[in-house]
């Protein structure tokens, strides 16, 4: 029995064993806690993460793919989460503990999985995996760069971000339209940002949201209408022009304002 490929789960299954491996052996980078699994499939990445000697868990939807791995992996029958990512609670899947997140992503989600994953953050100290190469770019990019946006800010914030490896198209099934990457993320020193962590998501949010405006008429989307006194350097400049540490920067500078 074989999973067919389901297009509104953005599911395209890796047939490449030597790319599987290499992306098991990222979890490496952070031994001895649990690896928690997205997407599993056919099981073609969780067959080596097995190996690893360490408690692994899928998160797995489709009800096929579950079934498959219950047949074909006897041994996880109790480490089979049928449910949606996106809706779990990470904090108890583990009993817990912290854990190595990692996964042949969807495509159609990954960003989605990434922002969840900063509400965890605390109880994921490493996040591994494929995605789309485009969103790999983004998520490493550096300030400057016409790749950096929000997802670049948000998750640098609290990750240091390794771009690892490109991956070809004709490697899946069904082959994407795009090109994949593997990249790792580790939590960095970051306990505490330094200003109000919601504003900060507000301010980033907004200004790329005009990212060909200046902060100055960009923030106005934070600020509202009343006037006030933006003559700061930091209010000529653009928001790809802006590191996470501007960022914080700019946080504060905003609350003042609008306390």
């Amino acid at each position: 029995m074989l999973v067919k490929p389901k297009k509104v789960l953005g599911q395209h299954f890796l047939k490449d064993l030597g790319i599987a491996q290499a992306i098991a052996d990222t979890v490496d980078a952070q031994p001895g806690i649990p690896v928690l699994e997205v997407g599993p499939g056919m099981g073609v990445l969780t067959q080596f993460l097995l190996k690893k000697e360490r408690e692994v868990k899928v998160v797995e939807i489709d009800y096929e793919s579950v079934e498959y791995l219950r047949k074909e992996f006897p041994q996880m029958e109790n480490s089979i989460v049928e449910d949606d990512f996106l809706k779990m609670h990470l904090d108890n899947v583990f009993g817990g503990r912290q854990f190595v997140l990692t996964g042949n992503y969807p495509y159609n989600i990954s960003s989605q999985i990434f922002f969840k994953m900063l509400d965890y953050k605390d109880y994921i100290p490493c996040c591994t995996g494929m995605i789309q190469k485009e969103v790999a770019e983004r998520i490493a990019s550096k300030p400057g760069k016409k790749a950096y946006g929000i997802i670049s800010v948000l998750l640098q914030a609290w990750y240091d971000i390794e771009y690892l490896f490109t991956v070809d198209e004709h490697v899946f099934n069904p082959p994407p339209k795009v090109k994949s990457a593997v990249i790792r993320m580790k939590r960095n020193s970051v306990t505490e940002l330094g200003c109000d962590e919601e504003l900060f998501k507000k301010v980033v949010k907004a200004t790329f949201n005009q990212r060909r405006k200046t902060i100055r008429n960009s923030i106005k989307a934070v600020l509202g209408k009343q006037d006030y006194d933006t003559s700061a350097e930091i209010f000529d400049k653009r928001p790809e022009q802006l590191s996470v540490s501007d960022f914080i920067m700019l946080t504060n500078m905003v609350e003042k304002m609008i306390d």
